[in-house]
């Protein structure tokens, strides 16, 4: 098949990347906001004819979520506006689509994992734009697929994970909030389930992904501190209340897998594990 990757110099596009040489089999095209302005429907349209493309992976997203809220307008094009235009341009092709979403069309006032029916609420610029995202890509392409995840870390880009290890060698001590819950997900998972369902068939609907396993942002710093060798650092547990944002996070972002476990018969690793092999290659 040919595949239009778009944002592939994001966190989860330079890890399709890195596996798109084993699978030799497919021609990948990897674009970025130089190779192909995904917010011009023609240019998209024309892309995607002229290099017969099968599929579109769309890792592309305004993902700076205090910003969103001052920049409303930029984070719909690139959110909503701009997926529909890829689902749209596929489908007149027949084609399949995977749309990256997030937690946040959630607002996180729930206590058990959140599942695919579960009535999406959420309560962020960034949330509302994802969701909106999402059902467009749904209306405009049959073969679509919305992968939702959360708390993304890689090797690539900048992150959580590289930015506790920076000032965790940088301060001697650092406050980190205990009363947000969830589960981290190392792209690099992530983009091999991807290439799981590519291989395997594109069911369409909505997923749920993330690593297995629950954990606060705090006990999350610890872990990074510790697999990181980092021990000169003492990190302090914070009240949501006391670092206050522009934009609300939800204090529950646990999302259930059984669904993607049960279509493409895969086994999800335990969060620590990937913790534990992304900071290695760090």
């Amino acid at each position: 098949m040919n595949i239009l990757i778009t944002g592939c110099n994001g966190q989860l596009g330079s890890e399709i990347r890195m596996l798109e040489q084993e699978h030799p089999e497919h021609t990948f095209f990897n674009t970025d906001v130089d190779e192909l302005d995904i917010t011009n429907l023609l240019a998209i349209e024309q892309f995607v004819t002229e290099n017969q493309i099968d599929g579109i992976v769309n890792c592309a997203a305004y993902t700076a979520v205090d910003k969103a809220e001052d920049n409303k307008e930029l984070c719909t094009t690139l959110n909503t506006v701009a997926p529909s235009y890829l689902a749209s341009a596929i489908e007149k092709r027949g084609g399949w689509m995977i749309q990256i979403s997030t937690d946040y069309v959630f607002n996180g006032t729930k206590y058990t994992p959140y599942v695919e029916t579960d009535t999406p609420c959420p309560d962020s610029v960034y949330g509302s734009t994802k969701l909106a995202g999402e059902l467009g890509v749904s209306k405009f392409c049959k073969r679509s697929m919305i992968i939702r995840t959360a708390w993304l870390y890689s090797t690539y880009g900048n992150n959580f994970v590289k930015t506790m290890i920076r000032l965790g060698k940088e301060k001697s001590e650092l406050g980190v909030i205990f009363d947000q819950i969830g589960t981290p997900t190392y792209a690099r998972d992530l983009a091999r389930v991807i290439m799981v369902a590519i291989e395997k068939g594109i069911q369409p609907g909505v997923y749920h992904f993330s690593n297995e396993g629950v954990i606060s942002w705090y006990d999350f710093t610890k872990a990074i501190h510790r697999l990181a060798g980092i021990t000169s650092c003492h990190v302090r547990p914070l009240h949501t209340a006391e670092f206050p944002t522009p934009a609300h996070r939800p204090h529950y972002s646990v999302l259930d897998k059984t669904k993607l476990k049960q279509t493409y018969n895969i086994e999800i690793p335990y969060w620590e594990e990937s913790l534990a092999e992304c900071i290695a290659k760090l």
